[in-house]
């Protein structure tokens, strides 16, 4: 595989305290990872290191061969990594106008806006739901949107936390389905969980972090 995002080197500390001590982290492209651990053990705050909503030190870091540096974040990074909340915030619009936000603000053609919101409320089950407002849909559905949100941007590396938390059957299992179908599409996936149907999917590398530091399982 090719590697898609290299950092050596990188700490985070909340005053005294060094939460993250990682020597090397490397994320192939087109692979799916999931990052376990206990609560507390800074799962979370990886991610959003990783999607420029933390700031840390890093010793050294490539993305796509290209050198560049962890602080102050790069919008070469901006572009290219997607963070979903495990609580997406909806916009107080409807789920079209919210899949379509991000391609406005990039100022996508309008044709081209509408193409890729079609193809991803189809890709995640939503199309039924164009026109509905946010606050009527349900944990499942929102959680759909905010993926369906993210993919349309094309990111090359898509960072999940907890995806399936706090949801349960036909709900989940939707959410599950659409995990196998990103790295398909030939992004990458880091997905802080402690799911184990979504730890068991088949392709999918566990990541461990224990006590600062990450463990390949």
């Amino acid at each position: 595989m090719t590697m898609l995002l290299r950092i050596d080197g990188l700490k985070k500390r909340f005053g005294d305290r060094l939460l993250l001590s990682l020597d090397r982290f490397v994320i192939e492209a087109g692979a799916a990872y999931v990052l376990t651990g206990a609560n507390g053990v800074g799962k979370s705050t990886l991610l959003r290191i990783l999607g420029g909503l933390e700031p840390a030190e890093a010793a050294r870091l490539a993305f796509m061969e290209r050198e560049l540096p962890l602080h102050p974040y790069p919008q070469a990074l901006r572009r290219e990594i997607v963070y979903v909340h495990q609580h997406p915030v909806m916009f107080s619009t409807s789920v079209a106008a919210n899949i379509a936000y991000g391609l406005k603000a990039h100022r996508l053609p309008r044709d081209e806006v509408h193409t890729r919101v079609e193809e991803a409320m189809s890709w995640a089950n939503i199309a039924a739901l164009r026109d509905s407002p946010t606050a009527t849909l349900s944990g499942g559905e929102k959680q759909r949107v905010a993926l369906a949100r993210a993919r349309v941007l094309r990111p090359k590396l898509l960072l999940l936390d907890e995806p399936t938390a706090n949801l349960d059957g036909e709900a989940r299992e939707a959410v599950m389905a659409l995990i196998p179908t990103l790295t398909h599409a030939g992004a990458s996936v880091v997905m802080a969980c402690h799911d184990r149907d979504l730890i068991g999917l088949p392709g999918v590398q566990r990541i461990k972090l224990r006590e600062g530091r990450l463990e390949m399982r």
